[in-house]
């Protein structure tokens, strides 16, 4: 993009770092974690070159590359906050910045909003993950798996197979460097193991178990048609395909990166979790459409709860609870600035359920004026349109200019996002029909009590 002042360098730590400011420049910057990689690659770039062309600075880092062996978001902040230093020495003070990021980067967004503020106006967390919340919600349902789809694999190995690992992953070097994705034994002895099962009544039925214990979503590829969440063939079919893509990753996206962080002890904990009341929490269409595959099936569902409720546990080390549990390695539903966040209701790497749980701390926190989500109807993880970004920022800005929050119905975004008129479509939907009665997996550091949500 012509037009611009740009700035590129290295970080102390060996980060690379980007400023681009356009000749027009409105005093606002848009800082987000993967700057530098997001706003040149293919089918994200536009996003950015929307935000230059409404006089919107960009500036950020890029994902170090030993990030799946040293993750750690604090450094990551302290890393923003550099950049910004040089933005300020060069560009002069912004009158507005606004922290942005998706998954990651939504993290750290939601991170700095909370407790790393100062310097920031508003904020926009996109398919944000946050560590411990997600690989349990993670290990819920591969820990169901673990427990009643093995014998399936066992069968198609003619009698003989190695543990289904879900936690503990090796550093073998069969993990992709960027921690997302796996090769070899493991993964394949997983989808033998589905595959096998899938091709029972029973099998299908517990697969779906698995999905309404971790609450994840049940779509989430575009190769499998959406399914209507009342048609339970159809439903448990995209449930199937999506346990086969999420075999990439057993025991959750990215576990061994999140493991890695600290000093590769595990993080993920379910010594005290009650599936059977899990399962009361799920979704109310997944529930009845597992009641449904059970009783097709001949099996008991209670049964099966009761094995999975009877497993041995998986404990978390202590060391990776005190790590996680630090300032900026996790959020604790207390933001500080206004806060847009935006999921796809189809993200196989996270599941939206997170931002359900995230919501509920903000009610109990009393926080509800600074927290708006919105949810996008679309598969995959982190693909939002250039209309969702520029209508999520621009909504952020309005909030702080106006001192209150305009609609953020999907209606309201969808028109929103229509009249900035980033030659892209909006896709923002009511979440409604997805929703669960609760979060399972909220969880919070020692130092916060852990209110039931209102």
């Amino acid at each position: 993009m012509t037009d611009q002042t740009e700035e590129t360098g290295v970080l102390p730590d060996g980060t690379d770092y980007v400023i681009r400011v356009p000749r027009i420049w409105s005093g606002v910057v848009v800082r987000d974690l993967d700057a530098v990689s997001r706003s040149v690659a293919p089918g994200l770039a536009p996003m950015y070159d929307d935000m230059m062309a409404r006089g919107w600075a960009v500036a950020g880092t890029v994902r170090h590359r030993l990030r799946m062996y040293q993750y750690d978001p604090r450094r990551e902040i302290a890393n923003l906050d550099r950049v910004l230093d040089r933005f300020d020495a060069r560009f002069g003070r912004p009158a507005q910045v606004v922290q942005y990021g998706c998954s990651g980067g939504g993290h750290l967004t939601l991170a700095i909003a909370e407790d790393f503020h100062e310097r920031v106006t508003a904020a926009v967390a996109l398919a944000a993950h946050t560590p411990v919340w997600l690989m349990n919600s993670f290990l819920d349902g591969w820990f169901a798996l673990q427990v009643l789809i093995s014998p399936y694999q066992v069968g198609a190995a003619g009698g003989t197979a190695g543990p289904l690992a879900i936690t503990g992953l090796e550093n073998d070097g069969s993990a992709h460097p960027s921690g997302h994705g796996r090769t070899g034994p493991l993964p394949d002895a997983w989808r033998t193991a589905l595959t096998a099962a899938q091709a029972t009544p029973e099998g299908r039925a517990r697969i779906a178990l698995a999905f309404a214990l971790g609450q994840w979503p049940a779509w989430v590829s575009d190769d499998v048609p959406k399914p209507a969440l009342d048609d339970v063939p159809a439903l448990q079919r995209s449930m199937f395909a999506a346990t086969l893509r999420n075999a990439a990753n057993p025991g959750g996206e990215a576990r061994v990166m999140f493991e890695n962080a600290a000093n590769g002890q595990q993080l993920s904990d379910n010594t005290n979790v009650d599936y059977t009341a899990l399962f009361e929490a799920a979704n109310p269409f997944l529930r009845t459409a597992v009641r449904r595959l059970y009783e097709d099936a001949a099996v008991s569902l209670n049964e099966d709860l009761a094995r999975i409720n009877a497993a041995p546990r998986i404990a978390a080390a202590p060391h990776a609870i005190e790590f996680w549990s630090a300032r900026g390695r996790t959020t604790r539903g207390l933001p500080a600035i206004p806060v847009l966040r935006l999921h796809m209701i189809g993200d196989y790497q996270i599941p939206p359920s997170l931002v359900e749980g995230y919501e509920a701390l903000v009610r109990t926190n009393g926080r509800e004026d600074l927290f708006r989500s919105a949810y996008v109807d679309a598969t995959g993880h982190c693909n939002f349109t250039a209309a969702e970004s520029t209508a999520a920022i621009q909504t952020v800005l309005d909030r702080v200019r106006q001192g209150s929050w305009p609609d953020t119905s999907p209606g309201a975004m969808n028109e929103r996002a229509a009249e900035l008129r980033t030659g892209t479509e909006p896709r923002f939907i009511d979440y409604g029909p997805h929703r669960h009665p609760r979060y399972n997996r909220l969880w919070l550091p020692e130092d916060q009590a852990q209110a039931p949500a209102r």
